[in-house]
């Protein structure tokens, strides 16, 4: 059985009917995309979550040459332990999403509920057995990652939102950084690869404005400071765990990462809608809070 985020090659043998046609294979992330149109014309076929592709029964596909399918594992996700924190307060209904975005490779998942009232915990066990979930000590986002910090028993930590903006198939991108010599991989929408269907212009502007002032501060590079999608090694939490509450919370950890002098590498990274509900994120109220953050940080002792 195929399993959500997981990569399906199926190879198309040679045939004496289409000798011109040579061996090929095609990979496909199940319950996500469709196999593209080969070199002969037909249509794409789509694979369902959890569906078994039984080519005995796919007719088509014997007659194109298709006689072989496996399951591959990522070479990157599977060279390290890979824990993920998701933070989630009712999320409940983008939860299918995410899951079904999820590399099967990930060694450990682990959310954080907020109190949730929607059945979220109950949900994300039945999309993810091997679930691990607890819930926050305190209150806010900056709390719920910082509890799922600590409790993450990978090498590698991987923070991800649960209202579907932020895509789990991205994963490897920000391992293979990790994996390349950085400490701190940090997601940005703003470099060659990136970018978001959600951020509004006066947002886009703060988040120019506060990565300036960041930078010129504290010597970083950061193209994005204010968006949540970031990874990094475990060994990295003493210098790097959020002591907030709010939105604030990766602006936070941006600053520490630079003022330790980690190493950093930005990620292209892309910013879907939330899927469902309405975000708690404000700019102006948050745009506040991040600059209260820099400001303590700047007059903090080292």
């Amino acid at each position: 059985m195929s399993q959500p985020g997981q990569i399906l090659r199926v190879h198309q043998l040679p045939d004496s009917r289409h000798p011109s046609v040579p061996e090929t294979s095609l990979d496909v992330t199940a319950g996500d995309a469709q196999v593209e149109a080969t070199r002969r014309a037909r249509e794409p076929l789509r694979l369902d979550t959890g569906e078994e592709l039984r080519l005995d029964d796919r007719e088509e596909f014997r007659r194109d040459g298709y006689e072989q399918l496996r399951v591959i594992a990522d070479p990157i996700l599977s060279a390290v332990r890979v824990s993920v924190v998701i933070p989630a307060l009712n999320e409940a209904d983008n939860l299918p999403h995410v899951f079904e975005r999820m590399p099967v490779e990930v060694s450990e998942v682990i959310l954080v509920d907020g109190d949730s009232t929607d059945g979220t915990v109950q949900v994300a066990k039945q999309l993810w057995p091997r679930l691990v979930a607890i819930k926050q000590t305190g209150k806010g986002k900056g709390n719920a990652l910082a509890c799922g910090f600590w409790a993450a028993t990978g090498d590698v930590i991987v923070m991800l939102d649960a209202d579907g903006s932020t895509d789990p198939a991205e994963i490897p991108r920000f391992v293979a950084a990790l994996l390349a010599g950085a400490d701190f991989a940090k997601g940005s929408r703003f470099i060659a690869g990136g970018g978001s269907a959600d951020i509004t212009t006066m947002r886009r502007i703060g988040n120019w404005g506060l990565a300036k002032v960041v930078n010129s501060l504290w010597g970083g590079q950061y193209s994005d400071l204010c968006y949540g999608y970031n990874a990094f090694w475990r060994r990295c939490l003493p210098f790097v765990t959020p002591d907030c509450e709010g939105f604030e919370v990766e602006t936070l950890m941006n600053i520490r990462a630079a003022r330790a002098r980690l190493c950093i590498h930005e990620v292209p990274s892309f910013e879907y809608d939330r899927r469902h509900g309405t975000s708690n994120l404000h700019a102006r109220r948050d745009g506040m809070r991040v600059l209260r953050t820099i400001v303590s940080e700047r007059i903090r002792p080292s």
